[in-house]
């Protein structure tokens, strides 16, 4: 117990003492106490810098949340591994625990506000941080364990609340949105925050990380009701979902009619690879001349600077051992809008360009061009996030935690899922606009009966566009933290990773490729032997069955409906016999 406190407390330290790392023109706070802090509002303002250290960036793990080892994506590092082959098992540890660190701090913030003898409305701002990064981190800690003991006060060693029991999930998402509703109320508008203070929350960002909590707990509840919940956990009050939806689907409309963000498309001037360098935006001479303020874009954002605040990562090193998968690959739709399957559009495999032509030009910033030769990985390299500066541990972009392209996605997969259809309309303020820096045709229920004719499919055409809404939102957030929990809320987790990571199709006998020849025979390009797992023959992206290299087969795969949280810690336990464990485990 004293370990776990230490730790919380040793947190307060550090929201008083990292607030330089992200936002650098304070002064030095490690000299504050209690006593002679928490008096102005610039006390709070301080303070509340500190919190912005918690979101996601490049020196935070970043690898870890990059959805690796899932369907669309397998790495030589081997990270995430655990949890995309089903090998995921009961540790003494788990850092992942200690965003309870970060929620003390939240906790401190509003503790003090609550005995602040001035005007409230001067700590509004601060406030309003305080409960959104609570959210956030509760939000964080929801996605992997469940639910967890909700402590809304710093603790000391000897408060009773360290022997608490967990609280429901449901209970730790009505503190989330309940939070968030207090940061929405409290924070600026983002036209009113100071060039200078640009990367701090904004009204309009806690209202789309609200919408995503909603539409992600909505579907969660809808395709997995209570099968994930420890034993004795308390359920739902009331079946909250289409409310949830509902709420999302507002929140949304909210920011998508807020001009002060856009899709960021400069296609013209960056040869049709807008959704590459998004991601790498710096000083701009290596984008065409846009720079960061361009970036309209990015809602919730890391901070980062190549002088003041780099980004200390080996990120064109890291994205070196990153293959995307064949299932990846054929993912992305043809110019026309269709898949390729029975597409007229698509040209196949049996020349290395054939299968990027007519493509949506996501394959081209995402992936890049196609490989001359194989051996080892899948075939295919990864673009996105790499930067075009040179100069290891010195790519310092800004990470984008939420942006407007999840806004389009969230806001059309939650009409979908509320009502089964959506307009013309709708998709036009949404998905559409992704679309169009894709390259590709508008998605429009006209589209979607299309698809259902090439196809042949027997599914209803809401199921179609449904599948269309979760394939765009798929391509779209590639490598972005997402498909890991978008299969688990959409209950298809041991479906989907219980399957063989395939690469580059290598064609057989009467279907040459450059690494095959009519007869089957390898070629020099494609070193077959380095393939420990050797081939699979399945239907590729043309409809017809091709023989493609195995990375990983299907046997090595044992995800289970356990996987879908992540156990709690032992060693937690071990201090906290009240804490129960989740089902599996």
């Amino acid at each position: 117990m004293k370990k776990i406190t230490y730790i919380l407390a040793c947190a307060c330290m550090m929201g008083l003492t990292s607030c330089a790392d992200t936002f650098l023109d304070l002064e030095p706070l490690d000299s504050r106490t209690d006593a002679v802090y928490f008096k102005k509002p610039e006390h709070f303002r301080e303070f509340a810098n500190g919190f912005y250290g918690q979101l996601l960036g490049w020196r935070s793990g970043i690898m870890e949340h990059m959805d690796l080892q899932s369907d669309l994506v397998n790495s030589r590092n081997g990270n995430q591994a655990y949890l995309g082959y089903g090998t995921l098992t009961l540790g003494y540890d788990d850092a992942r625990w200690d965003h309870y660190n970060n929620i003390r701090t939240c906790n401190i913030l509003l503790q003090r506000g609550e005995a602040y003898s001035g005007n409230q409305s001067e700590i509004d701002p601060y406030l309003g941080e305080a409960y959104f990064f609570r959210a956030y981190n509760y939000f964080y800690l929801l996605k992997y364990f469940g639910g967890v003991p909700i402590i809304t006060a710093p603790l000391d060693t000897d408060s009773p609340e360290l022997q608490k029991t967990r609280n429901s999930r449901y209970e730790v998402a009505d503190l989330i949105l309940s939070d968030l509703q207090n940061a929405i109320s409290r924070l600026p508008k983002e036209q009113n925050i100071a060039t200078s203070d640009k990367g701090h929350i904004s009204e309009q960002g806690a209202k789309a990380f609200k919408a995503r909590v909603l539409l992600y707990e909505a579907t969660w509840r809808k395709y997995n009701k209570t099968s994930t919940d420890y034993e004795g956990s308390a359920g739902p009050k009331s079946d909250q979902v289409n409310e949830f939806l509902e709420e999302s689907i507002s929140l949304s409309k909210d920011v998508l009619d807020d001009e002060v963000f856009r899709i960021w498309n400069h296609n013209n001037e960056l040869d049709n690879l807008s959704s590459r360098y998004l991601f790498c935006l710096e000083d701009g001479s290596q984008t065409g001349g846009y720079g960061k303020d361009s970036n309209k874009e990015f809602i919730i954002y890391s901070v980062f600077d190549r002088v003041l605040n780099a980004g200390a990562f080996s990120l064109n090193n890291e994205m070196n051992y990153i293959y995307p998968t064949r299932k990846f690959i054929d993912m992305f739709v043809c110019t026309n809008g269709m898949p390729t399957t029975n597409n007229e559009q698509f040209k196949g495999y049996q020349n290395v360009t054939d299968e990027y032509q007519n493509r949506d030009y996501r394959l081209m910033a995402y992936v890049g061009g196609p490989a001359e030769s194989i051996g080892s990985t899948s075939g295919y390299g990864d673009q996105k996030f790499r930067n075009p500066i040179v100069g290891d541990k010195k790519e310092s972009a800004n990470y984008p935690v939420l942006r407007l392209a999840e806004v389009c996605l969230n806001y059309a997969e939650a009409i979908m899922e509320r009502y089964g259809e959506i307009t013309d309309a709708q998709l036009g303020i949404s998905i559409n606009k992704l679309r169009d820096r894709a390259g590709v045709a508008h998605l429009t229920n006209a589209l979607v009966e299309k698809i259902k004719k090439q196809l042949n499919s027997e599914k209803e055409l809401s199921e179609i566009m449904l599948d269309e809404i979760r394939r765009e939102r798929t391509v779209e957030l590639y490598m972005e933290g997402f498909r890991y929990d978008d299969l688990k809320r959409w209950g298809i987790l041991e479906e989907t990773l219980n399957q063989s990571r395939l690469g580059r199709v290598v064609g057989e006998a009467g279907y040459s490729t450059p690494f095959k020849d009519a007869s089957g025979n390898p070629t020099s390009k494609y070193d077959a032997k380095s393939y420990v797992y050797g081939e699979e023959t399945v239907i590729t992206g043309d409809g017809k069955e091709h023989a493609c290299v195995v990375i990983s087969p299907k046997a090595n795969s044992t995800v289970r409906k356990a996987h879908y949280l992540w156990p709690i810690p032992q060693h937690q336990i071990n201090l906290n016999p009240n804490l129960k464990q989740n089902p599996g485990y």
